[in-house]
């Protein structure tokens, strides 16, 4: 074996697992780039958001939903955690069970880095948050 076919042996799941077609239908099959599509809506993930989440490109997100069966080791991790599911769940070794409606996943980004924050920022934000919730009408 030469150096590049090593690299790409370590780089990507064996194709055995990425190959793994879950059934979602009669007579059709899974493959792992339609299950993390899939994924990926239930959660509210747009390819753009979800991209920017686990930091990659948003053409890398399309190019692993369509182009390719090898999704690849290093983010294995990262996009399970993203996507609230376990790593078989994700590669079709295990079923994913059914997942409540999404959050809004924009907003949760935004509190997200509302967090991160220094305590003094938090607290002038969430003080503005809360007057304006007290005017706003009710559903």
């Amino acid at each position: 074996m030469d150096g590049r076919t090593n690299f790409l042996l370590e780089e990507t799941i064996p194709m055995a697992v990425a190959r793994k077609r879950a059934r979602t239908a009669p007579g059709v099959e899974e493959t792992f780039g339609r299950r993390m599509a899939r994924l990926r809506k239930q959660a509210g993930y747009s390819q753009v958001t979800f991209a920017e989440e686990i930091g990659i490109s948003p053409r890398m997100v399309a190019y692993y939903e369509v182009q390719t069966d090898r999704p690849p080791t290093y983010l294995i991790a990262t996009i399970a955690k993203t996507l609230a599911v376990s790593a078989d769940q994700l590669l079709g070794l295990e079923p994913v069970g059914k997942r409540a409606a999404p959050l809004n996943q924009q907003l949760l980004r935004r509190l997200r880095r509302i967090g991160d924050l220094p305590a003094h920022h938090q607290r002038a934000l969430l003080t503005t948050i809360d007057a304006f919730l007290k005017g706003a009408p009710k559903r």
